[in-house]
């Protein structure tokens, strides 16, 4: 068993070596192969850390030094609500629990429209969506027990943080829109949302990291991971997927789930996936997320067939990473991002929180569509700075370190993929 120190040496080697290989100049690329070459690593075409320091990686932020603590999902059971209510009911109820406090940052949406081949935009507070449309919500909305005992928000009120406020933020910032399919990441309190967005009539599935670092932590609720609901009134459940996704054949921890869904009056599918890359910052930990996307994208591949596709996520990447370009750039899938497909690039951010080394302000928070099967007709704006305040998020007014994004796509005349039934 490797020493901690010679894994840090490992590790050090591995980032300047990652840096190296995002070098793109002939005298970089030759001092690459030297170096390669000296410690014995061939010519082969990237680095590959050795499996010792893999193993590291994909555990890096768990405790390992503690025992696991295997809670079950059973904090909310105090929460009573009917099988069915309205959207105003259940957002009055949320609203009732929140006791007067501080209400959600508030949101508008953009309508997209080509004139002359350039995009329109109109502003709206609240969009109905097109009848055609599907209106996706992705969102990492932030584990409890991570918010509370690991993230470090120390501009963040600690009463902020309580869930029985949080959980019915989270559920007005989620009904509020009337999304049909919403991917989540983080999702430490599942029982919660089937019981609160059921009553919207909305199914979910769930799929945890095999070791998340909620496990190892006093009270916890259960292990975090991904989730994506729809509306059951609009599709129906084809089949469900999931992955751990693996880097340079060593399994991570990090998941993905996938889902096929059939519309309820054309019978046309769609394919949708979710997933939540390794977090941290670095070469080697970009190197690590570009592997992670590259099997995401096989395991896509592989489920999807001709159906369009949406991919959502929280990939823990700015736009220049690595990962994205492999994101966009897939030659079977041809994904565009929702938001940059109709603007100048990506917004400026979707998150935006302060940690004791200061603002941490990223755009690494993405809805991958298929160009060819769906077009843009509405985006979900960001709040500005000052409607953020200088405490930044999570706060009273939003319950999570990330932004929800929302988008209305609308089928285009190729997306004809039909139930073979």
């Amino acid at each position: 068993m490797p020493s901690l120190l010679s894994i840090r040496d490992s590790y050090q080697v591995a980032e300047s070596l990652a840096r190296a290989d995002l070098m793109t100049s002939p005298a970089a690329r030759r001092r690459l192969q030297a170096r390669r070459i000296e410690l014995g690593l061939g010519e082969h075409p990237g680095y590959v850390p050795p499996k010792h320091l893999l193993l590291y990686l994909v555990r890096m932020g768990s405790f390992n030094s503690a025992p696991k603590i295997l809670n079950e999902d059973t904090q909310d059971n105090d929460v009573t609500l009917p099988e069915h209510m309205s959207k105003e009911d259940l957002l009055t109820y949320c609203t009732n629990q929140l006791q007067g406090t501080p209400s959600l940052i508030p949101r508008t949406f953009r309508s997209v429209s080509l004139f002359n081949g350039s995009p329109k935009y109109r502003t709206h507070e609240m969009l109905p969506l097109n009848e055609a449309g599907i209106r996706v919500l992705q969102w990492n909305l932030l584990s409890q027990t991570l918010g509370l005992n690991n993230d470090n928000f120390v501009r963040c009120p600690s009463e902020a943080l309580h869930w029985q406020r949080r959980r019915n933020l989270l559920t007005q910032e989620i009904v509020r829109y009337s999304p049909d399919v919403i991917c989540l990441q983080e999702v430490d309190h599942f029982n919660y949302l089937k019981k609160s967005l059921g009553t919207q009539g909305y199914i979910g599935m769930f799929f945890p990291k095999p070791d998340s670092p909620c496990m190892y932590i006093k009270d916890n609720n259960g292990p975090d991971g991904c989730a994506i609901f729809f509306r059951s009134n609009r599709f129906e459940l084809v089949k469900c997927e999931t992955r751990v996704l693996e880097v340079w054949r060593v399994q991570s921890n990090q998941v993905a789930v996938l889902a096929i869904l059939r519309d309820l009056v054309t019978g046309s599918e769609f394919c949708v996936a979710t997933t939540h890359l390794k977090a941290r910052n670095g070469a080697l930990l970009a190197a690590l997320r570009n592997e992670q996307g590259k099997d995401l994208l096989d395991f896509v591949t592989s489920h999807c067939g001709d159906r369009p596709v949406i991919v959502c996520g929280d990939f823990n990447a700015e736009p220049a990473e690595p990962v994205y370009s492999t994101v966009t750039t897939h030659p079977a899938l041809r994904l565009a991002s929702a938001y940059a497909a109709y603007q100048a690039g990506e917004p400026p951010y979707t998150t935006w929180k302060v940690r004791e080394e200061g603002e941490v302000c990223h755009t690494i928070d993405y809805i991958f569509y298929s160009k060819g099967g769906f077009r843009v007709s509405s985006l979900l704006d960001f709040p500005t700075g000052e409607e953020i305040g200088e405490c930044r998020v999570p706060s009273f007014g939003y319950p999570s370190d990330h932004f929800s994004l929302v988008c209305d796509l609308l089928p285009t005349a190729s997306n004809s993929i039909q139930s073979p039934l």
